[in-house]
């Protein structure tokens, strides 16, 4: 966090924490609430101004319990998500990952194939999501141990019939030309995201 947000917390240490004021979409875009009602999927007001931009990003963490917020000076600012606490981008030069407020992501230690088609992540920053226009770039770069790419493995699985695709025990990942390491990939429902990956997708004060 920024010098100036710890300096605050220590000389205003008791400011009511809030919520419903912001969120993060699905695409990785923060998105201001002027009313105070965030909810997963309402679009809000986008954000343009960069400095802003970049200081929500620097000063974005959780607690422990999974409530993920953006420390504005002294006061905790809860943010609501749309789909993960992190989005999951191929850099601008396509050669590693990244969040969406610009962190490389150097090791995945599970990925997770949802039931709604997205992918998913579990890493040392937080659970994540893929961001979607760069899910099928990534399936194409994802390889299992017997070389095939992710996106090879679900058609050929697809093909085998049945509703959905279900997934081998013990298959995992590799992502070696992003400098990523070999991980798990589990099946997720969807439904069941904010439980499996820890966090809270609609926070509230206390």
């Amino acid at each position: 966090m920024d010098d100036a947000v710890l300096a605050a917390l220590q000389r205003w240490p008791n400011v009511p924490a809030v919520a419903g004021w912001l969120s993060l979409d699905r695409r990785g875009e923060w998105r201001l609430h002027p009313n105070g009602d965030a909810r997963p999927g309402q679009p809000g007001e986008g954000i343009t101004n960069e400095q802003l931009l970049a200081f929500i990003g620097r000063n974005y963490a959780a607690e422990p319990d999974g409530r993920w917020y953006f420390q504005n000076g002294p006061q905790r600012v809860y943010v609501t998500l749309d789909a993960a606490p992190l989005v999951v981008r191929l850099a601008a030069e396509g050669h590693h990952l990244e969040t969406h407020h610009g962190v490389s992501v150097s090791e995945v230690t599970t990925w997770y194939l949802g039931d709604d088609g997205q992918l998913y992540l579990q890493m040392p920053q937080g659970p994540a999501m893929v961001l979607d226009r760069d899910l099928a770039a990534l399936l194409e770069r994802l390889h299992t141990d017997d070389g095939q790419t992710l996106a090879q493995r679900l058609e050929a699985l697809g093909e085998a019939g049945g509703d959905g695709v279900a997934l081998p025990h013990g298959l995992a990942l590799r992502l070696d030309d992003l400098g990523a390491t070999r991980a798990p990939l589990l099946a997720l429902k969807t439904a069941e995201a904010e439980a499996k990956l820890g966090f809270v997708r609609e926070p509230q004060d206390s």
